[in-house]
């Protein structure tokens, strides 16, 4: 008899022999077999959210098969603002941290005039390089006069207010700043802010601050300073009688009501403007780039030379439009929702990965080269600015890289055909249509 390992070796020959290709087929330049995957295919599983702020219903944390009802207590509110963190899609997965805050949670300071709340690294520990204040001046109202260690950039959200500064040098800029339109404060300089009365309800702006760990309570501040100088310094230092400082306040104004200031600038001026850069910019007034799914407007030092530090871009989503998948290389993203509703999927690495949803007022922090969307997932135009701590804006789109890339590389990766890396755009995108519908055979 003959042993078994014999007969495995005839075996093994024998189908080596019988999946040799013949002389008269074989060719140097035949294709190899296509590769099997190593993995599973992903899934096809609809992962779309599963109700919205107007559903009528009791959100439960069910998706597909998984998951089960609440027996406990609920937020049905909350959990209706937030269907991807109730019943999150099946793609999230791992430990991401936390990168949504709505200002509606920070604690606001009431002041005569005004109010202001803000965002740092308390309420987001992943925010560590970029901080943001929402703040509210009623007409006439004042910011009192003070500076930050800190630079500072300003979007108006609402009404006009009139800034100034001084610059180390001694140069003088004073503007009027309207609805849209920024401003920027390197550290230091000294700075005022006042809501002029062009509307009567006075102004509302957003502040963003280069450190995540900055908060408004620690601004130098021209009243809080006086206040602990002894009064025969201030006498000495401004060479008058120390009885000209009698109603000095005893602590910070910090926001104050006033008179309104004049109409015209020129007229609030002590010297013209004599600044080599202006310090605000006219965003408002800048045409967005259009695109099938929406526009966006870029402004960095490029555009505004005095913001060194700080960029963004002012971006619009039509319904059913995202801003393509894309990532930052090195600055993270403070994203700011101004209306509409979105929802953004952040990838992590490491197969980690979680999706968020926004609405107006909301704030995300998204880490440097963490990749992301944002889908606007309402039922009106979707704006937002995109935030970074940088002077230049930078991205990369995936569509790009991908299209740049040589395709048989891409097909080894993807598994896709020729038609579909076709159809991948070699420029950026920015900002996507609605969904292409799905292809139908005859």
């Amino acid at each position: 008899m003959y042993s078994w390992s014999f007969l495995l070796t005839l075996v093994t020959i024998s189908t080596a022999l019988a999946a040799s290709p013949s002389s008269e087929t074989s060719s140097a330049t035949s294709s190899a077999p296509a590769p099997s995957p190593t993995v599973p295919y992903a899934s096809d599983d609809p992962n779309y959210p599963l109700w919205n702020l107007d559903s009528d219903i009791t959100p439960k944390p069910i998706r597909g098969g998984l998951g089960a009802t609440i027996l406990g207590p609920q937020n049905v509110p909350v959990d209706l603002q937030n269907p991807d963190t109730l019943a999150p899609p099946t793609t999230d997965n791992g430990a991401v941290p936390n990168f949504k805050w709505p200002f509606s949670l920070s604690h606001n300071r009431l002041q005569t005039g005004g109010w202001a709340r803000e965002q740092n690294v308390n309420d987001v520990p992943a925010a560590t390089d970029i901080a943001g204040v929402n703040m509210r001046l009623e007409a006439g109202a004042i910011r009192e006069m003070h500076w930050h260690s800190v630079a500072e950039w300003a979007y108006m959200l609402s009404g006009y207010v009139r800034v100034s500064t001084v610059t180390p040098d001694g140069q003088v800029y004073l503007a009027d700043v309207g609805p849209g339109d920024l401003w920027y404060f390197p550290p230091g300089f000294p700075h005022s802010i006042q809501a002029k009365n062009t509307t009567e309800e006075g102004a509302e702006f957003l502040l963003i601050f280069d450190s995540g760990s900055f908060s408004e309570d620690s601004t130098f501040l021209l009243t809080d300073w006086l206040a602990h100088v002894p009064k025969e310094v201030i006498a000495k230092n401004f060479q008058v009688d120390a009885s000209a400082f009698d109603r000095i306040p005893s602590h910070e104004l910090y926001i104050f009501p006033s008179n309104p200031p004049p109409d015209d600038v020129a007229s609030d001026m002590v010297v013209p403007n004599d600044t080599p850069v202006p310090y605000t910019f006219p965003l408002s007034q800048v045409n967005g780039t259009k695109t099938e799914g929406g526009t966006y407007k870029v402004v960095d030092s490029r555009t505004f030379t005095a913001a060194t530090t700080i960029c963004a871009a002012e971006v619009t989503v039509e319904v059913g439009g995202m801003r393509e998948l894309h990532w930052h290389p090195t600055e993270p993203e403070w994203t700011y929702f101004i209306s509409g509703e979105a929802r953004i999927s952040v990838y992590a690495s490491s197969s980690n990965a979680r999706t968020s949803d926004f609405q107006a007022g909301d704030v995300a922090y998204i880490p440097p080269s963490f990749g992301h969307y944002i889908e606007n997932t309402g039922n009106t135009t979707l704006k937002f600015l995109e935030i970074f701590k940088s002077g230049l804006f930078q991205d990369i789109s995936l569509s790009q890289w991908l299209a740049l890339t040589p395709p048989e590389l891409v097909k080894a990766h993807l598994r896709v055909d020729d038609a579909t890396i076709d159809k991948f755009s070699r420029v950026k995108q920015e900002i996507v249509g609605p969904a292409q519908p799905a292809s139908t055979s005859a």
